[in-house]
């Protein structure tokens, strides 16, 4: 948790300026998307969630 709060203000909060509650809304759900689905995890092997997801599906029709 402490890693994700770290990324979030060092890549994002620190990163923006934010006009209104909702630009701030707006702007923090695009990074969050981005962390957790698009960007590749080293505990992946560097595959971004879907081409893990992908590459398991098929594994699994073996």
């Amino acid at each position: 948790m402490e890693s994700f709060n770290g990324r979030l203000r060092q890549e994002c909060l620190n990163e923006n300026w934010f006009m209104s509650l909702e630009d701030a809304r707006s702007k923090i759900e695009a990074w969050r998307i981005h962390y957790n689905q698009k960007r590749p995890h080293s505990t992946l092997g560097w595959m971004t969630p879907s081409e893990f997801a992908e590459k398991s599906v098929g594994c699994q029709n073996m």
